[in-house]
């Protein structure tokens, strides 16, 4: 006879059937876990696979996380003082703004507060995984409309699915994730007159050298801005966000918050990050340059196209090479770890973030004697 608690006396354990199906969204890994795989130390390590901010945080938010004294306290749920400064950081007033633990904690809330079982959101991939990661989790449609090849957003497809399919939401990032484009304001206004909630993710706007579309929120009751200090400030490991939200919709986002999601560690860093901002926007313009170069010197290898970018990354098509090989051969050879994809609209695509003058110069010698071999 088993004995209790055995798996032989358990009840099959009643998982949703959406849930079962689902494929797992699979993350960058640490440093660390790179360094172990790869037999290299951490420090031989150069990471250009997650558009992180290769020089991290700045000098007063390192010192900032130091002289942190209130970790054993609860904090505020509200964070206040980080809101008050994004307002004048963005333009909008305080009232607009809710911070969440990166702004993916944002996207799932909209999906929380918005949507009921078997309502729709539009898509446009290739873009940012979590949008249609999220989704059905809320028990959301997921419709896809596709991108051109240059990767503009059909909107001609969009204005026919939201006729079709009466979506809630449309998911948009400019610059996008992956290929660094923009969407036009001409673009813009057209989908802020559909009949949706236009979600607008600039989590790499500091790079694009346009302005952001905050200041429009307070006006336009279906548009919602969302932004980030992932990229930016250098704080991914800290996982600070934020949006700007028309005032009829943050009273019921509010209600749905999880209390306390921004730590304390996360909240001070974030402030003291704003009370940087010449050091940080110096980096920016760092990693700008660092990009524009790696668009010009990457066109030079027969085996990559670039296109054109407005963000911290440079997506390539690979051509007359097989470009997992090419992601492989990077990292066994050099420690150097890249983005690939394989899926529709990327075939045989790969990803370079922009790092350091020294990263990149690695990373272009190791290009070219990957070209000669």
């Amino acid at each position: 006879m088993s004995q209790p608690g055995t798996a032989t006396t358990l009840s099959p354990v009643r998982i949703r059937a959406d849930i079962a199906a689902m494929e797992a969204y699979t993350p960058t890994a640490s440093l660390e876990v790179f360094a172990e795989q790869l037999g290299r130390p951490v420090e031989t390590i150069i990471k250009l696979d997650a558009n992180e901010n290769p020089y991290g945080p700045s000098p007063k938010a390192r010192q900032a996380l130091a002289d942190l004294d209130v970790a054993h306290i609860y904090p505020d749920p509200a964070a206040r003082k980080l809101c008050a400064m994004l307002s004048n950081y963005v333009g909008v007033g305080a009232e607009h703004i809710i911070a969440g633990a990166g702004s993916d904690e944002l996207i799932d809330l909209l999906l929380r507060v918005f949507i009921e079982p078997g309502d729709a959101i539009l898509n446009c991939p290739p873009t940012f995984g979590m949008y249609s990661f999220d989704a059905p989790q809320s028990h959301a449609r997921v419709v896809n409309v596709p991108r051109r090849a240059d990767f503009s957003l059909d909107v001609d497809g969009i204005e026919r699915a939201a006729a079709e399919h009466r979506p809630k939401l449309v998911f948009l990032c400019s610059p996008n994730n992956p290929d660094g484009s923009l969407i036009p304001p001409e673009m813009l206004d057209r989908l802020l007159a559909l009949p949706l909630v236009v979600v607008l993710d600039e989590a790499y706007n500091e790079f694009s050298g346009v302005d952001s579309m905050a200041p429009r929120v307070p006006d336009t009751p279906n548009l919602v801005v969302l932004r980030t200090f992932s990229k930016w400030a250098g704080l991914a490991g800290l996982r600070v966000g934020y949006g700007i939200f028309p005032l009829a919709l943050t009273p019921h986002l509010w209600k749905i918050k999880q209390p306390y999601y921004l730590s304390a560690a996360a909240d001070a860093a974030a402030r003291a990050s704003l009370d940087d901002l010449p050091f940080l926007q110096a980096n920016v313009q760092h990693i700008v340059h660092e990009r524009e170069r790696l668009e010009r010197e990457l066109a030079v290898f027969p085996f990559l196209t670039p296109y054109p970018s407005r963000s911290n990354f440079v997506l390539c098509r690979v051509t007359g090479m097989d470009a997992a090989e090419l992601r492989d051969t990077l990292a066994k050879e050099a420690g150097i770890l890249i983005r690939y994809y394989n899926k529709p609209g990327l075939s045989d695509h790969v990803r370079f973030s922009a790092g350091t003058p020294d990263q990149n110069d690695a990373l272009l010698a190791t290009l070219r004697r990957i070209g000669e071999s």
